[in-house]
């Protein structure tokens, strides 16, 4: 087996010895080293093998210039975009099949930084001071492992020589993994993007075994945030192909600050990129407000029919003026979205607390909420309605046909554009 290169991201002036160790058990395990010195103010300890000088020349700024600064919050974008675009040139390249980094506070965020900006399947380990915390602004969306180094890391001893040694380890294994994620090929089945609520589940299931039944693999997102931003930077990245957005609550919560928000791009990337979708309105009827007393209604919500997800986070269902902001911020969104595309309205609820017998079922101002998404998607889109709650099994049904008929229609039409062989 070829030998694999494990890029060792440190500030070498205050981490010198601990990668420099890191170095050593990564050869004695069979993977190579490559240090990449993210420091900039005092002389390395260590030999690097790509310089601080070439970081920050990579990252648009002489090192002498962040030197004269003398600040290392001030240098740390700067080196963290430096890396970054070595990195993924030699990532692209092939040379490099895992990352370690090595930090506290300002080390995390600056390594971390690096490790979001690299492809999803490449091994990354971030051994941390902080790792034992809420990490989640640290890995974001990206399959980070977090190892807590529980000492300080300044200094070699016997407990800080065995958490390195594990590191190594860990990413060296990592790097032998023959399972490869790979990009669709042209003309092959894509890999299908599920979005998912509790709401929704049992129709997310049902959706996953259909098209398995047809031949298609899927990956499912929980729709808090994090899930779909995850599956739309998939989709950018080449992994996901096609998608069936069952759940937009993270739309409704990013108008109304709840906790499942999505971020500004949400909805668009798809369409942008000329994939495969059918939409669909699942739990955006209700938002997901995280209380700070359990059981305790904010003021905000007393007037609003609502259902205790659990003991500290609060489902209000949203009135009608508020569900005509959310179909307008969905028509926004969607405006990219040239074609390609189907959205699918269930009349009779969007998730198990709106369906007949839910505990905020409220057809009226369903169908207010309907109407006016109608009215606010491009013509591009096809709407498609049917007299029938979210999680109903024909309704799934119908909806995994329709986006399988439209994955289809764009291979036929790829072939069909396809350039003629040259005899």
């Amino acid at each position: 087996m070829p030998t694999k290169v494990i890029a060792v991201l440190a500030t070498l002036d205050t981490k010198g010895e601990e990668a420099e160790f890191l170095r050593e058990q990564l050869e004695a395990l069979g993977s190579r080293a490559l240090l990449v010195d993210i420091g900039v103010m005092n002389t390395p300890a260590t030999r690097a093998d790509v310089t601080r000088a070439q970081v920050a020349r990579a990252g648009g700024t002489a090192l002498a210039a962040l030197k004269a600064g003398k600040s290392r919050e001030a240098s740390q974008p700067v080196m963290s975009a430096g890396a970054t675009k070595v990195l993924l040139q030699r990532i692209g390249k092939g040379e490099v099949h895992g990352v370690i980094g090595l930090g506290g506070l300002q080390g995390t965020a600056a390594c971390t930084a690096v490790m979001r900006a690299l492809p999803y399947g490449l091994p990354k380990v971030m051994v941390s001071t902080v790792a034992s915390g809420d990490t989640s602004s640290y890995v974001g969306i990206s399959d980070i492992t977090m190892m807590f180094s529980v000492g300080d890391i300044i200094g070699l001893n016997q407990f800080m020589r065995k958490v390195l040694a594990n590191a190594a380890g860990a990413a060296h294994g990592m790097a032998q993994v023959t399972v490869a994620l790979q990009t669709r090929a042209r003309g092959s089945k894509p890999l299908i993007g599920i979005s998912n609520l509790g709401v929704l589940t049992r129709g997310t299931l049902l959706a996953i075994e259909l098209f398995r039944q047809r031949g298609y693999e899927s990956i499912v997102f929980h729709a808090v945030g994090t899930g779909g931003r995850a599956m739309e930077l998939m989709m950018k990245q080449g992994i996901i192909g096609a998608v069936f957005d069952y759940a937009m609550g993270e739309i409704s919560d990013e108008l109304f600050h709840g906790l499942r928000a999505g971020g500004a791009e949400r909805l668009t990337v798809a369409g942008a990129l000329g994939l495969p979708q059918v939409l669909c309105p699942g739990g955006s009827e209700h938002l997901g407000i995280l209380v700070s007393v359990p059981h305790q209604l904010p003021d905000r919500w007393k007037d609003h029919a609502h259902v205790w997800h659990n003991e500290v986070v609060l489902a209000p269902r949203l009135n009608v003026r508020e569900l005509k902001m959310v179909a307008r911020e969905v028509g926004r969104r969607l405006q990219s979205t040239r074609g390609n595309a189907v959205l699918m309205i269930p009349q009779l609820g969007t998730g198990s607390y709106a369906m007949p017998g839910g505990p905020m079922n409220n057809p009226k101002d369903d169908k207010a909420y309907f109407t006016a998404l109608k009215a606010a998607v491009p013509s591009t889109i096809e709407v498609v309605e049917r007299p029938l709650h979210a999680e109903d099994p024909a309704f799934v049904a119908e909806a995994v046909d329709r986006l399988i008929a439209l994955i289809k229609r764009g291979r036929t039409a790829t072939r069909r554009r396809r350039p003629a062989a040259r005899r």
